[in-house]
């Protein structure tokens, strides 16, 4: 037997129940995980509440992306072995189960954990890098490119700030308040713009020479993507890979026709769905890892899966800066 977090209903973290279940063996192709840490995203708590795009089948177990040892082995698994660590991607659902002193997983799902890492800095990685990894593989930044990066202060605006200071560009982060400025310079970041208190058009002119940003990456959307589409450069790119304002998201014609901007979805999957792509993808993140240009930030570790419910509500607090991890 083993403890678990099940919903039973949909709603705030209150929801979130600790229950013994027998995990059972790992069947061909699964692995059975002892887990010792766990990253929450904001996509686990958008399926908790009711509000994700793939529909919530009660009563339902959560968490995807973690850390662990492998316990058990299913038929036909290979390249790995007992007792080995590994990192649990978020490919499949948030509905996975690795809220949970142990789970099966798909062995798909698995990578060697970095062997420098800590538990909690081993549960975040992947969904982090892989998302922000956009802004390398497809807008291809480069050597003074302004990059605007809304929420940079959430694990993958973080990231984004790291992948765009290693590639030579110019990482421009945006936070509602300056509440968080100095923690985001403090993290790299090369300028910072409090959106609500600035005119963010007006400060990435400046801060790129009049030229504007080669792209923009917003997990928001909502109407502000004009406002970002006004400040990239001819032919920037403007990604749109989560909708936290929950509102709808209009297209920015007449900046995105003058301009001859793009603007696109984007989701992590995008990469780990063609296992070329993947394969460049982590052998880049690992070594930045290795060599010190990548360094996942953990805002704040709770102890025990006692805490998963506390750990989501200061998740949706937005007072992290960096990832919020539960160590079991």
């Amino acid at each position: 037997m083993a403890r678990v977090v099940r919903i039973q209903s949909q709603g705030g973290p209150e929801v979130l129940q600790i229950e013994e279940m027998d995990v059972g063996e790992p069947g061909p192709g699964e692995v059975r995980v002892k887990v010792e840490a766990v990253g929450l995203n904001r996509a686990e708590a958008m399926y908790r509440a009711g509000r994700y795009p793939v529909p919530c089948r009660l009563p339902s177990r959560m968490g995807y992306e973690g850390a662990g040892t492998i316990a058990a082995l299913g038929p036909g698994v290979e390249g790995f072995e007992v007792g080995q660590r590994v990192c649990v991607l978020p490919m499949t659902t948030p509905a996975q189960g690795l809220w949970a002193e142990e789970a099966i997983v798909p062995a798909r799902v698995l990578l060697p954990a970095p062997p420098a890492l800590t538990p909690a800095e081993a549960a975040a990685i992947w969904m982090q890098y892989m998302t922000a990894y956009a802004i390398i593989e497809v807008a291809d930044i480069g050597i003074g490119d302004g990059v605007i990066i809304r929420a940079a202060s959430s694990s993958v605006g973080i990231a984004a700030i790291q992948l765009a200071n290693w590639a030579g560009s110019v990482s421009i982060a945006c936070t509602r308040t300056s509440d968080k400025k100095q923690a985001l310079l403090d993290q790299g970041a090369a300028h910072v713009i409090a959106t609500e208190e600035e005119d963010l058009v007006a400060r990435v002119m400046e801060i790129t020479g009049g030229k504007g940003a080669r792209t923009a990456f917003d997990p928001v959307g909502g109407p502000y993507v004009d406002t970002l589409a006004q400040a990239l450069a001819p032919r920037g790119i403007l990604f749109v890979y989560g909708g936290l304002s929950e509102q709808p998201t209009p297209y920015p014609h007449w900046p995105c026709a003058m301009k001859g901007l793009s603007m696109r979805g984007w989701v992590a999957s995008e990469i780990w769905n063609h296992p070329h792509r993947f394969k460049a993808a982590q052998e880049k993140i690992l070594a930045g890892l290795a060599g010190g240009q990548l360094k996942p930030v953990i805002a704040k570790e709770f102890h025990g899966l006692d805490k998963i419910a506390e750990a989501n509500a200061y998740l949706e607090s937005n007072q992290q800066v960096g990832k919020v991890v539960v160590t079991i």
